[in-house]
Protein backbone atom coordinates (compact mmCIF):
# COMPACT_ATOMS: atom_id res chain seq x y z
CA UNK A 1 0.00 0.00 0.00
CA UNK A 2 1.68 3.20 -1.21
CA UNK A 3 1.42 6.53 0.60
CA UNK A 4 1.21 10.00 -0.92
CA UNK A 5 2.02 13.27 0.83
CA UNK A 6 1.11 16.80 -0.21
CA UNK A 7 3.47 19.34 1.32
CA UNK A 8 3.98 23.12 1.22
CA UNK A 9 0.26 23.70 0.91
CA UNK A 10 -2.22 26.25 2.16
CA UNK A 11 -4.82 24.03 3.77
CA UNK A 12 -8.41 25.26 3.60
CA UNK A 13 -10.76 23.18 5.74
CA UNK A 14 -14.16 24.75 6.43
CA UNK A 15 -15.08 21.85 8.74
CA UNK A 16 -12.37 22.87 11.22
CA UNK A 17 -12.18 26.56 10.24
CA UNK A 18 -8.49 26.12 9.45
CA UNK A 19 -6.82 28.31 6.84
CA UNK A 20 -3.07 28.11 6.99
CA UNK A 21 0.10 26.25 6.02
CA UNK A 22 0.15 22.51 6.28
CA UNK A 23 0.62 19.10 4.76
CA UNK A 24 -1.31 15.87 4.59
CA UNK A 25 -0.75 12.19 3.94
CA UNK A 26 -3.15 9.70 2.41
CA UNK A 27 -2.98 5.94 1.90
CA UNK A 28 -5.35 3.60 0.11
CA UNK A 29 -7.64 6.51 -0.80
CA UNK A 30 -8.05 7.77 2.79
CA UNK A 31 -6.46 10.71 4.58
CA UNK A 32 -4.30 9.40 7.44
CA UNK A 33 -2.35 12.45 8.63
CA UNK A 34 -3.08 16.18 8.59
CA UNK A 35 -0.37 18.51 9.86
CA UNK A 36 -0.72 22.24 10.43
CA UNK A 37 2.36 24.34 9.87
CA UNK A 38 5.37 23.98 7.63
CA UNK A 39 6.28 20.39 8.51
CA UNK A 40 7.82 17.63 6.34
CA UNK A 41 6.01 14.33 5.83
CA UNK A 42 7.70 11.18 4.53
CA UNK A 43 5.82 9.14 1.94
CA UNK A 44 6.33 6.92 -1.09
CA UNK A 45 5.28 9.84 -3.28
CA UNK A 46 5.55 13.52 -2.38
CA UNK A 47 3.60 16.24 -4.16
CA UNK A 48 4.97 19.72 -3.53
CA UNK A 49 1.98 22.05 -3.69
CA UNK A 50 4.22 25.09 -3.96
CA UNK A 51 1.87 27.20 -1.86
CA UNK A 52 -1.30 26.22 -3.73
CA UNK A 53 -4.53 25.90 -1.79
CA UNK A 54 -5.57 22.37 -0.87
CA UNK A 55 -9.24 21.95 0.03
CA UNK A 56 -11.75 19.13 0.18
CA UNK A 57 -13.07 18.29 -3.26
CA UNK A 58 -16.28 20.10 -4.20
CA UNK A 59 -19.61 18.28 -3.86
CA UNK A 60 -22.26 19.31 -6.40
CA UNK A 61 -25.69 18.01 -5.46
CA UNK A 62 -27.64 19.23 -8.51
CA UNK A 63 -26.25 17.91 -11.78
CA UNK A 64 -28.42 17.05 -14.79
CA UNK A 65 -27.07 14.75 -17.49
CA UNK A 66 -28.61 13.19 -20.57
CA UNK A 67 -27.77 9.60 -19.67
CA UNK A 68 -29.88 7.61 -20.09
CA UNK A 69 -32.23 8.96 -22.73
CA UNK A 70 -30.56 12.12 -24.08
CA UNK A 71 -26.86 11.31 -24.43
CA UNK A 72 -26.20 13.97 -27.13
CA UNK A 73 -26.72 16.61 -24.42
CA UNK A 74 -24.38 15.06 -21.84
CA UNK A 75 -23.19 11.63 -20.73
CA UNK A 76 -22.05 10.56 -17.30
CA UNK A 77 -18.52 10.43 -18.72
CA UNK A 78 -18.53 13.96 -20.15
CA UNK A 79 -20.10 15.31 -16.95
CA UNK A 80 -17.49 13.49 -14.87
CA UNK A 81 -14.65 14.88 -16.99
CA UNK A 82 -16.06 18.39 -16.57
CA UNK A 83 -16.42 17.86 -12.83
CA UNK A 84 -12.84 16.64 -12.47
CA UNK A 85 -11.52 19.66 -14.39
CA UNK A 86 -13.50 21.93 -12.06
CA UNK A 87 -12.32 20.39 -8.79
CA UNK A 88 -15.67 18.68 -8.19
CA UNK A 89 -15.07 15.22 -6.73
CA UNK A 90 -18.69 14.16 -6.11
CA UNK A 91 -21.71 14.79 -8.30
CA UNK A 92 -25.32 13.94 -7.47
CA UNK A 93 -27.27 13.29 -10.65
CA UNK A 94 -30.85 14.49 -10.89
CA UNK A 95 -33.58 11.88 -11.50
CA UNK A 96 -35.03 13.54 -14.62
CA UNK A 97 -33.54 11.02 -17.03
CA UNK A 98 -35.48 8.87 -19.51
CA UNK A 99 -36.57 6.67 -17.87
CA UNK A 100 -36.68 8.57 -14.61
CA UNK A 101 -34.69 7.38 -11.61
CA UNK A 102 -37.75 6.21 -9.74
CA UNK A 103 -36.84 2.65 -8.73
CA UNK A 104 -33.80 0.91 -7.17
CA UNK A 105 -32.69 -0.59 -10.50
CA UNK A 106 -32.17 2.88 -11.96
CA UNK A 107 -30.30 4.04 -8.85
CA UNK A 108 -28.02 1.02 -9.20
CA UNK A 109 -27.50 1.66 -12.92
CA UNK A 110 -26.41 5.27 -12.44
CA UNK A 111 -24.02 4.45 -9.61
CA UNK A 112 -22.49 1.40 -11.32
CA UNK A 113 -22.03 3.32 -14.54
CA UNK A 114 -20.37 6.19 -12.68
CA UNK A 115 -18.06 3.88 -10.73
CA UNK A 116 -16.99 2.10 -13.94
CA UNK A 117 -15.75 5.40 -15.36
CA UNK A 118 -13.13 5.69 -12.61
CA UNK A 119 -13.30 9.48 -12.48
CA UNK A 120 -15.35 11.30 -9.84
CA UNK A 121 -17.85 9.91 -7.34
CA UNK A 122 -21.22 9.61 -9.10
CA UNK A 123 -24.29 9.40 -6.87
CA UNK A 124 -27.92 10.01 -7.65
CA UNK A 125 -31.08 11.50 -6.26
CA UNK A 126 -34.27 9.48 -6.60
CA UNK A 127 -37.59 10.73 -7.94
CA UNK A 128 -40.18 11.50 -5.27
CA UNK A 129 -43.07 10.36 -7.49
CA UNK A 130 -43.34 7.73 -10.23
CA UNK A 131 -42.03 9.13 -13.49
CA UNK A 132 -41.83 12.52 -11.74
CA UNK A 133 -45.52 12.79 -12.59
CA UNK A 134 -46.57 14.20 -9.23
CA UNK A 135 -49.41 11.74 -8.62
CA UNK A 136 -48.03 8.45 -7.24
CA UNK A 137 -45.26 8.07 -4.69
CA UNK A 138 -42.09 6.40 -5.98
CA UNK A 139 -40.26 3.52 -4.24
CA UNK A 140 -38.51 5.82 -1.78
CA UNK A 141 -37.64 3.15 0.77
CA UNK A 142 -36.06 0.76 -1.75
CA UNK A 143 -34.19 3.58 -3.51
CA UNK A 144 -32.90 4.77 -0.14
CA UNK A 145 -31.51 1.29 0.52
CA UNK A 146 -29.97 1.24 -2.97
CA UNK A 147 -28.05 4.44 -2.24
CA UNK A 148 -30.17 7.37 -3.42
CA UNK A 149 -29.01 10.39 -1.44
CA UNK A 150 -32.25 12.37 -1.49
CA UNK A 151 -35.59 12.52 -3.25
CA UNK A 152 -36.96 15.16 -5.58
CA UNK A 153 -38.98 15.65 -8.72
CA UNK A 154 -36.43 18.26 -9.78
CA UNK A 155 -37.89 21.10 -11.78
CA UNK A 156 -41.32 19.47 -11.73
CA UNK A 157 -43.45 20.81 -8.87
CA UNK A 158 -45.55 18.36 -6.86
CA UNK A 159 -48.62 20.59 -6.92
CA UNK A 160 -50.92 18.07 -5.19
CA UNK A 161 -50.42 18.85 -1.51
CA UNK A 162 -51.85 15.49 -0.46
CA UNK A 163 -49.28 13.61 -2.55
CA UNK A 164 -46.41 15.71 -1.20
CA UNK A 165 -47.65 15.23 2.36
CA UNK A 166 -47.63 11.45 1.84
CA UNK A 167 -44.13 11.57 0.36
CA UNK A 168 -42.85 13.58 3.31
CA UNK A 169 -44.57 11.37 5.91
CA UNK A 170 -43.17 8.21 4.33
CA UNK A 171 -39.66 9.69 4.08
CA UNK A 172 -39.55 10.33 7.83
CA UNK A 173 -39.47 6.55 8.43
CA UNK A 174 -36.03 6.45 6.77
CA UNK A 175 -34.86 9.92 7.86
CA UNK A 176 -34.69 10.57 4.11
CA UNK A 177 -34.18 14.05 2.70
CA UNK A 178 -36.89 15.54 0.46
CA UNK A 179 -36.08 18.45 -1.87
CA UNK A 180 -38.54 20.72 -3.67
CA UNK A 181 -38.26 23.70 -6.00
CA UNK A 182 -40.31 26.55 -4.47
CA UNK A 183 -42.31 27.86 -7.39
CA UNK A 184 -46.06 28.21 -7.77
CA UNK A 185 -46.76 26.36 -11.04
CA UNK A 186 -49.84 28.41 -11.93
CA UNK A 187 -48.29 31.84 -11.39
CA UNK A 188 -45.09 30.87 -13.19
CA UNK A 189 -46.45 28.85 -16.13
CA UNK A 190 -44.84 30.03 -19.36
CA UNK A 191 -42.69 32.65 -17.62
CA UNK A 192 -39.07 33.14 -18.67
CA UNK A 193 -38.26 36.25 -16.64
CA UNK A 194 -39.11 37.99 -13.37
CA UNK A 195 -41.97 40.49 -13.57
CA UNK A 196 -40.76 44.07 -13.55
CA UNK A 197 -39.58 46.94 -15.69
CA UNK A 198 -36.95 44.90 -17.56
CA UNK A 199 -39.28 42.05 -18.52
CA UNK A 200 -41.90 44.57 -19.65
CA UNK A 201 -39.40 46.49 -21.77
CA UNK A 202 -38.12 43.29 -23.39
CA UNK A 203 -41.64 41.94 -23.88
CA UNK A 204 -40.86 38.66 -22.14
CA UNK A 205 -43.45 36.41 -20.45
CA UNK A 206 -42.81 36.88 -16.75
CA UNK A 207 -43.92 35.79 -13.31
CA UNK A 208 -44.02 37.64 -10.02
CA UNK A 209 -41.18 36.79 -7.66
CA UNK A 210 -43.86 36.11 -5.03
CA UNK A 211 -44.50 32.76 -6.80
CA UNK A 212 -41.43 31.43 -5.00
CA UNK A 213 -42.53 32.63 -1.58
CA UNK A 214 -46.09 31.31 -1.97
CA UNK A 215 -44.93 27.79 -2.79
CA UNK A 216 -42.28 27.82 -0.07
CA UNK A 217 -44.91 28.73 2.52
CA UNK A 218 -46.96 25.71 1.40
CA UNK A 219 -43.97 23.36 1.47
CA UNK A 220 -42.82 24.49 4.91
CA UNK A 221 -46.31 24.06 6.36
CA UNK A 222 -46.15 20.41 5.27
CA UNK A 223 -42.63 20.10 6.67
CA UNK A 224 -43.90 21.39 10.01
CA UNK A 225 -46.77 18.88 9.92
CA UNK A 226 -44.66 15.83 8.99
CA UNK A 227 -41.27 16.60 10.58
CA UNK A 228 -39.40 15.58 7.43
CA UNK A 229 -35.83 16.61 6.64
CA UNK A 230 -36.21 19.16 3.86
CA UNK A 231 -34.09 20.95 1.27
CA UNK A 232 -35.30 24.18 -0.34
CA UNK A 233 -33.91 23.60 -3.81
CA UNK A 234 -32.51 26.65 -5.66
CA UNK A 235 -33.85 29.48 -3.56
CA UNK A 236 -33.55 32.72 -5.52
CA UNK A 237 -35.47 35.63 -3.92
CA UNK A 238 -35.08 37.83 -0.88
CA UNK A 239 -38.71 37.27 0.13
CA UNK A 240 -38.20 33.49 0.21
CA UNK A 241 -35.09 33.93 2.37
CA UNK A 242 -37.20 35.76 4.95
CA UNK A 243 -39.68 32.86 5.00
CA UNK A 244 -36.78 30.40 5.39
CA UNK A 245 -35.30 32.34 8.31
CA UNK A 246 -38.63 32.42 10.14
CA UNK A 247 -39.11 28.67 9.68
CA UNK A 248 -35.62 28.02 11.02
CA UNK A 249 -36.56 30.07 14.06
CA UNK A 250 -39.40 27.61 14.68
CA UNK A 251 -36.90 24.75 14.81
CA UNK A 252 -37.72 23.08 11.50
CA UNK A 253 -34.96 20.89 10.01
CA UNK A 254 -34.52 22.78 6.75
CA UNK A 255 -31.56 23.38 4.49
CA UNK A 256 -31.36 25.57 1.40
CA UNK A 257 -29.35 25.56 -1.82
CA UNK A 258 -28.66 28.27 -4.37
CA UNK A 259 -27.32 28.05 -7.89
CA UNK A 260 -23.99 29.72 -8.62
CA UNK A 261 -25.70 31.56 -11.50
CA UNK A 262 -28.03 33.43 -9.14
CA UNK A 263 -25.03 34.51 -7.04
CA UNK A 264 -23.11 35.84 -10.04
CA UNK A 265 -25.75 37.29 -12.38
CA UNK A 266 -28.90 39.40 -12.22
CA UNK A 267 -31.71 40.03 -14.68
CA UNK A 268 -29.82 42.83 -16.42
CA UNK A 269 -27.40 40.22 -17.75
CA UNK A 270 -30.17 39.03 -20.09
CA UNK A 271 -29.23 42.11 -22.07
CA UNK A 272 -30.16 41.81 -25.71
CA UNK A 273 -32.01 38.48 -25.32
CA UNK A 274 -28.88 36.42 -24.57
CA UNK A 275 -30.23 32.90 -24.24
CA UNK A 276 -27.29 31.58 -22.20
CA UNK A 277 -28.93 33.60 -19.40
CA UNK A 278 -32.28 31.90 -19.91
CA UNK A 279 -32.43 30.05 -16.60
CA UNK A 280 -35.03 28.40 -14.38
CA UNK A 281 -35.62 29.97 -11.91
CA UNK A 282 -35.12 33.11 -13.98
CA UNK A 283 -32.51 35.67 -13.06
CA UNK A 284 -33.66 38.13 -10.41
CA UNK A 285 -33.12 41.84 -9.67
CA UNK A 286 -29.84 42.89 -8.08
CA UNK A 287 -31.36 43.23 -4.60
CA UNK A 288 -32.19 39.52 -4.65
CA UNK A 289 -28.68 38.59 -5.77
CA UNK A 290 -27.15 40.61 -2.97
CA UNK A 291 -29.53 39.07 -0.43
CA UNK A 292 -28.46 35.60 -1.60
CA UNK A 293 -24.79 36.48 -1.16
CA UNK A 294 -25.44 37.66 2.39
CA UNK A 295 -27.36 34.44 3.08
CA UNK A 296 -24.30 32.45 1.98
CA UNK A 297 -22.05 34.65 4.11
CA UNK A 298 -24.10 34.17 7.29
CA UNK A 299 -24.88 30.47 6.73
CA UNK A 300 -28.60 30.74 6.02
CA UNK A 301 -27.84 28.99 2.71
CA UNK A 302 -25.76 25.84 3.29
CA UNK A 303 -25.24 24.61 -0.28
CA UNK A 304 -24.07 26.18 -3.55
CA UNK A 305 -24.68 24.11 -6.69
CA UNK A 306 -23.71 24.45 -10.32
CA UNK A 307 -27.32 23.64 -11.36
CA UNK A 308 -25.56 21.99 -14.30
CA UNK A 309 -28.14 21.76 -17.10
CA UNK A 310 -26.69 20.95 -20.53
CA UNK A 311 -28.51 22.14 -23.64
CA UNK A 312 -27.15 21.81 -27.19
CA UNK A 313 -26.76 24.83 -29.44
CA UNK A 314 -29.93 24.13 -31.39
CA UNK A 315 -31.95 24.41 -28.17
CA UNK A 316 -30.36 27.73 -27.23
CA UNK A 317 -30.24 29.47 -30.62
CA UNK A 318 -33.88 30.39 -30.53
CA UNK A 319 -35.96 33.39 -29.47
CA UNK A 320 -35.40 33.94 -25.74
CA UNK A 321 -38.88 32.76 -24.72
CA UNK A 322 -38.47 29.56 -26.74
CA UNK A 323 -34.89 28.69 -25.74
CA UNK A 324 -34.25 25.77 -23.41
CA UNK A 325 -33.58 26.92 -19.83
CA UNK A 326 -30.39 26.16 -17.94
CA UNK A 327 -26.62 26.38 -18.12
CA UNK A 328 -23.63 24.10 -17.76
CA UNK A 329 -21.50 24.90 -14.73
CA UNK A 330 -19.47 21.99 -13.38
CA UNK A 331 -16.16 23.10 -14.83
CA UNK A 332 -16.56 26.76 -13.82
CA UNK A 333 -18.13 26.22 -10.38
CA UNK A 334 -15.07 26.89 -8.24
CA UNK A 335 -13.79 29.88 -10.20
CA UNK A 336 -17.28 31.38 -10.31
CA UNK A 337 -17.75 30.89 -6.57
CA UNK A 338 -14.42 32.60 -5.92
CA UNK A 339 -15.89 35.82 -7.32
CA UNK A 340 -17.74 36.04 -3.99
CA UNK A 341 -14.34 36.25 -2.32
CA UNK A 342 -12.60 38.50 -4.82
CA UNK A 343 -15.48 40.88 -5.56
CA UNK A 344 -17.82 40.63 -2.56
CA UNK A 345 -15.35 40.15 0.30
CA UNK A 346 -16.74 36.81 1.49
CA UNK A 347 -14.10 34.92 3.48
CA UNK A 348 -12.53 32.08 1.52
CA UNK A 349 -13.64 29.45 4.05
CA UNK A 350 -17.19 30.80 3.87
CA UNK A 351 -17.12 30.42 0.08
CA UNK A 352 -15.86 26.85 0.28
CA UNK A 353 -18.12 25.70 3.13
CA UNK A 354 -21.34 25.44 1.02
CA UNK A 355 -19.34 23.65 -1.68
CA UNK A 356 -17.79 21.05 0.65
CA UNK A 357 -18.79 20.63 4.28
CA UNK A 358 -22.34 21.92 3.75
CA UNK A 359 -23.48 19.35 1.17
CA UNK A 360 -21.45 16.57 2.85
CA UNK A 361 -23.19 17.15 6.19
CA UNK A 362 -26.59 17.46 4.55
CA UNK A 363 -26.24 14.15 2.69
CA UNK A 364 -24.34 12.25 5.37
CA UNK A 365 -21.16 11.84 3.32
CA UNK A 366 -17.74 11.30 4.87
CA UNK A 367 -16.14 13.73 2.43
CA UNK A 368 -16.01 17.52 2.61
CA UNK A 369 -13.27 17.78 5.26
CA UNK A 370 -9.51 17.50 5.70
CA UNK A 371 -9.24 15.05 8.57
CA UNK A 372 -7.87 11.57 9.26
CA UNK A 373 -10.38 8.97 8.11
CA UNK A 374 -11.95 11.20 5.46
CA UNK A 375 -11.75 10.19 1.79
CA UNK A 376 -8.77 11.62 -0.04
CA UNK A 377 -11.03 13.69 -2.30
CA UNK A 378 -9.08 16.90 -2.80
CA UNK A 379 -8.69 19.92 -5.04
CA UNK A 380 -5.46 21.89 -5.44
CA UNK A 381 -6.01 25.37 -6.85
CA UNK A 382 -4.58 28.86 -7.19
CA UNK A 383 -7.31 31.29 -6.07
CA UNK A 384 -5.69 34.26 -7.77
CA UNK A 385 -4.79 32.76 -11.14
CA UNK A 386 -6.61 34.63 -13.93
CA UNK A 387 -8.59 32.82 -16.58
CA UNK A 388 -10.96 33.63 -19.41
CA UNK A 389 -13.77 31.13 -19.83
CA UNK A 390 -13.96 29.65 -23.32
CA UNK A 391 -17.22 27.74 -23.63
CA UNK A 392 -15.99 25.85 -26.70
CA UNK A 393 -13.11 24.41 -24.64
CA UNK A 394 -15.34 23.08 -21.84
CA UNK A 395 -15.41 19.31 -21.43
CA UNK A 396 -19.20 19.16 -21.28
CA UNK A 397 -20.85 18.00 -24.49
CA UNK A 398 -23.08 21.08 -24.37
CA UNK A 399 -21.44 24.51 -24.28
CA UNK A 400 -24.23 26.68 -22.87
CA UNK A 401 -22.20 28.58 -20.29
CA UNK A 402 -23.26 32.09 -19.21
CA UNK A 403 -19.63 32.61 -18.14
CA UNK A 404 -18.40 32.35 -21.74
CA UNK A 405 -15.83 35.10 -22.31
CA UNK A 406 -15.91 36.21 -18.67
CA UNK A 407 -12.68 36.87 -16.76
CA UNK A 408 -12.48 34.86 -13.53
CA UNK A 409 -9.82 34.15 -10.93
CA UNK A 410 -9.13 30.66 -9.66
CA UNK A 411 -7.55 27.80 -11.58
CA UNK A 412 -7.72 24.13 -10.61
CA UNK A 413 -4.26 22.56 -10.78
CA UNK A 414 -5.09 19.04 -9.63
CA UNK A 415 -8.15 17.03 -8.61
CA UNK A 416 -7.75 13.90 -6.49
CA UNK A 417 -10.50 11.31 -5.93
CA UNK A 418 -9.93 8.48 -3.43
CA UNK A 419 -6.21 9.21 -3.63
CA UNK A 420 -6.07 9.06 -7.46
CA UNK A 421 -5.30 12.10 -9.59
CA UNK A 422 -8.18 12.42 -12.06
CA UNK A 423 -7.22 15.83 -13.43
CA UNK A 424 -3.94 17.76 -13.55
CA UNK A 425 -2.66 20.71 -15.53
Amino acid sequence: MSSVAIINARLLDPASDYDGPGALLFEDGVITVVEHGAVPILADEVIDAGGLCVAPGLIDIRVRTGEPGAEPKETLKSASLAAAAGGVTTIVVQPDTDPAVDDPAMVDFIQRRGAALGLVNVRTAGAATKGRGGSRMAEIGLMHEAGALYFTDGDHVISDSRVLSRVMSYATAFNALIACRPVDPWLSEGAVATSGELATRLGLPSALAIAERIQLERDLALVEQTGVRFLVDQISTEAALEVLARARGRGLEIAASVSINHLCFNEVDIGDYRTFYRLDPPLRPERDRRALIEAVRDGLIEVITSAHTPAPAEDKRRPFAEAAPGAVGLETLLAAALTLHHEEGVELLDVLRPLTEGPASLLGLGAGRLAPGAPADLVLFDPGAPMIVDADALRSKSKNSPFDGRRLQGRVARTVVAGRTVHAL
